[in-house]
């Protein structure tokens, strides 16, 4: 009843709609008694209703069905009891009390809380779960000048300046086995007796979010593991601002099995975590820019040749060769300690293809404190901040 409620609200109010109060004058007396809704309950279908289209007003995208999977609850309708792990909710008729089967980790969470809110959600195979809100105290984050820089990638997940590497050939094996067996099971569930389709439409919901789970464990041990180190070292830490990369690369020319590694690519995952994580940590997190950071040079800043895991500086006075991931780490971590610097941060770089030119400013070299060779003249057609030009052979993509 609560996404119905939340559908006809949908079509029945103007689209352009977002004010609760607004709304609630509008058709609260409606949603009342059409669904048999509690007070609440029906005020909290209306800030669904809200809430979902100030987001895909956003993000510029079209509102989709409520489909029947979750229902919001807050204090006036949702009680925890620690004395016998319980809660109280409710329904569309009465109010219930519900043991809790959990275990000691979220018991240890719980001991002590008063929550205040709870979402109540439907899993595909039918068994409900509660999503129980807390909330925490936590500290104001500390201020440094070390920054832990992470590049974030598909063949290392995560590269970090100080040299720290999670490779991701496991994940991405892990993947492709997945893809390969849900390939022959839809084939075969497709055509055969009926017993062997039957079987497969069974292994089929059996592997049904494996793979997500594997990911999130993977991402999560990386975070962890970034955040305690950043925490211990009184560190902060940088990483690339990825959004809207998928939609870049899709519109390139690659085949099915590129596409598919590309959009399974789960660095959003990971920044998400990164985020609540740092949080709890006082850790403050900085997201920085990611064009050129993996193709130049983190002792001349000369863009360089990349070719899968390997750079070459072009500038005849450094000659460097690295691995690129940990260079674009060096560089990130060097982007995250001059975010705050007057100007703008250091590796702000233009291409005119006018006159095929690259620019740089050289606050990057001289106000993160990094070593490199003497640069060139700063140009008379930049924007008077002391801009560099190299020459046109060192021109590359942007990452």
């Amino acid at each position: 009843m609560f996404a119905a409620a939340c559908e006809w609200v949908n079509a029945n109010t103007p689209k352009d709609l977002t004010n609760k109060t607004k709304m609630q004058k509008l058709v609260y007396n409606q949603v009342r008694e059409q669904f048999g809704l509690s007070a609440n309950l029906a005020i909290q279908a209306l800030r669904r209703v809200c809430s979902n289209r100030k987001t895909v007003k956003q993000k510029n995208r079209n509102l989709r069905k409520f489909s029947p999977t979750s229902a919001t609850y807050d204090a006036r309708i949702f009680s925890f009891r620690e004395s016998d792990w319980s809660i109280s909710i409710k329904l569309l008729k009465n109010r219930v009390k519900i043991p809790l089967h959990i275990g000691n980790y979220q018991r240890g969470i719980l001991k002590g809380q008063d929550p205040k809110a709870a979402t109540l959600v439907k899993r595909r195979n039918g068994d409900y779960y509660i999503h129980i809100n807390l909330e925490h105290d936590v500290p104001d984050r500390f201020t440094t000048k070390k920054v832990l820089g992470c590049d974030l990638g598909r063949v290392d997940i995560c590269h970090t300046s100080e040299g720290d590497k999670w490779d991701g050939q496991k994940l991405k094996a892990k993947r492709n086995h997945y893809a390969w067996l849900r390939l022959i099971l839809q084939k075969k569930a497709s055509s055969g007796t009926r017993s062997s389709r039957r079987r497969c439409r069974q292994l089929l919901q059996r592997l049904s979010g494996k793979e997500k789970r594997f990911q999130q464990h993977v991402n999560h041990v990386i975070s962890r593991r970034l955040v305690d180190k950043a925490a211990t070292n009184g560190q902060a830490i940088a990483i690339e601002d990825l959004t809207g990369i998928r939609e870049r690369t899709n519109q390139k020319p690659r085949s099915k099995t590129e596409r598919r590694h590309s959009n399974n690519w789960s660095f959003y995952m990971l920044r998400q975590f990164l985020t609540y994580k740092c949080v709890l940590k006082s850790v403050p997190l900085i997201l920085v820019n990611p064009a050129y950071t993996s193709v130049s040079c983190h002792k001349c800043l000369h863009i360089g040749n990349r070719n899968g895991k390997s750079f070459r500086c072009i500038n005849p006075e450094c000659l460097n060769r690295c691995d690129p991931d940990y260079q674009g780490a060096l560089n990130i971590a060097a982007l995250g300690r001059s975010i705050n610097t007057p100007g703008g941060s250091g590796l702000a770089c233009r291409v005119s293809f006018g006159v095929r030119e690259y620019i740089q400013l050289n606050l990057f070299a001289d106000g993160c404190g990094l070593g490199g060779f003497p640069h060139e003249q700063p140009v008379q057609d930049g924007d008077n901040l002391g801009l560099l030009k190299t020459s046109s052979s060192s021109i590359r993509p942007a990452v």
